[in-house]
């Protein structure tokens, strides 16, 4: 086993906010690697959960007492002492240098009372996810987003991922410690992270976090809803039916507060571009997980049970697709959205730019049918858009779970395997 540090696309992009800011607040759900990362860039390092050296305890009446030592200085889980937070801007100020600390947590803060300043100036942020596929070397990166951008009909590629090892991929997860393991001992990752999730994280917060039963029941119901724009209304006659004790909508809208808090669950955005007719679009958030493996273990499912329900696999893989599409885009400067319009023509990424330029991706496990009604809505969708407002799109490509190769086809769609693509 190889537990050697891997490189991350989030690297380069915090080395870029250290030289533009006095502190970069790393943010992402537990077990992602924020701390390991944040490491290989600090020179000294405060452990706020370290019970032995009470830096909870000093952080409440000399907070400025703990950010001595060689910069950048890594805090980690900072927000269990949100007092910090003002006492990093103000030795910002102070010192008037760039990359002076490194804040990293898992949830937001618990007391947002205690913080009297929202950090402008001082502070940039990172998201951070669980492991791509590239990543994790289980994509051999012969195709690059940037590349789709800029030239998509040079691409080639060939990818090396069969259906049975994508269906690992997606219950296997991102997990940077599931990695290194064997496959009997990956797969126990995320269903590990989801008990802890709900037996500690959850729970520790009472009310109505204390039911158990109840938080995996909603852990469920959301899983069944990867990929979809199912309201809070219809979530919670999924989650009542046969349940036990009445849970309102108020209470559905606590708990799922809780888990974007907590980073565990990451909705995307509608897209809403300039088009030629006054098609009505959708506003409604697309549902996801940070990582399909979250969705696999609250299912209880494994490889087998994948490949034995391919519509729930190709759910679940839409999800994996839309976790590498944000990591890679995020190294461009850019953001991932869905389209979907009243007569039902959707879109399943678009990748928007800050330079303006934007591509449109469908995502199909694979299959000619599905490769060729993923190239009919790109199509469809393009020819909707006015490209005298807003430009024509920079490509459209279909992502694909299995297939051997990256190509644009004669409609000048790009087909690209997921084990193929990098950012």
């Amino acid at each position: 086993m190889d537990f050697s540090y891997k490189h991350r696309i989030a690297d380069e992009i915090l080395v870029g906010k250290l030289a533009s800011k006095g502190a970069v607040l790393i943010e992402g759900l537990k077990w992602c690697g924020k701390t390991t990362t944040a490491r290989m860039h600090a020179k000294s390092v405060l452990l706020m959960d370290e019970e032995r050296q009470n830096n909870i305890a000093l952080a409440d009446f000399a907070p400025s007492a703990l950010l001595d030592g060689e910069t950048p200085r890594l805090i980690d889980e900072w927000q269990l002492a949100p007092k910090l937070w003002d006492a990093v801007r103000l030795e910002v100020d102070k010192r008037q240098k760039m990359g002076q600390f490194i804040l990293t947590g898992s949830t937001t803060p618990y007391s947002r009372e205690e913080i009297h300043h929202s950090g402008t100036g001082r502070f940039t942020r990172l998201l951070m996810r669980t492991m791509s596929l590239f990543e994790s070397l289980d994509s051999n990166g012969s195709v690059s987003l940037k590349g789709l951008f800029e030239s998509p009909s040079q691409i080639r590629g060939k990818a090396e991922i069969d259906i049975r090892k994508l269906a690992y991929l997606v219950c296997r997860g991102g997990w940077p410690m599931a990695i290194s393991l064997s496959e009997s001992d990956s797969l126990k990752q995320a269903f590990d992270y989801v008990d802890a999730l709900i037996e500690w994280d959850l729970k520790r917060l009472g009310g109505i976090f204390s039911n158990t039963q109840r938080a995996r029941k909603i852990m469920r119901c959301y899983a069944r809803q990867q990929g979809t724009q199912v309201s809070d209304n219809k979530l919670l006659d999924d989650i009542a039916s046969g349940a036990s004790g009445a849970f309102s909508i108020k209470a559905l809208g606590t708990f799922l507060a809780a888990l974007n808090d907590m980073f565990v669950i990451e909705e995307m955005p509608a897209w809403s571009p300039n088009l030629r007719s006054k098609t009505a679009i959708r506003k409604a958030n697309t549902r996801y997980f940070s990582d399909p493996s979250i969705a696999t273990a609250s299912l209880g499912l494994g490889p087998g049970d994948l490949l034995s329900d391919l519509n729930t696999f190709g759910l679940l893989f839409e999800a994996l697709a839309i976790r590498d599409l944000r990591i890679y885009a995020e190294a461009l400067d850019g953001s991932v959205y869905h389209y979907r319009d009243k007569s039902g023509l959707e879109c399943d990424a678009v990748i928007h730019l800050r330079n303006g330029k934007y591509g449109l991706a469908e995502i199909k496990l694979g299959g000619d049918r599905l490769i060729e009604e993923g190239v009919r809505n790109l199509k469809k969708l393009s020819s909707t858009i006015d490209f005298e407002k807003m430009g024509a799109p920079s490509f459209l490509a279909v992502i694909t779970g299995v297939g051997d190769y990256a190509y644009m086809n004669g409609d000048g769609v790009c087909i690209v395997p997921i084990g193929a693509l990098r950012d």
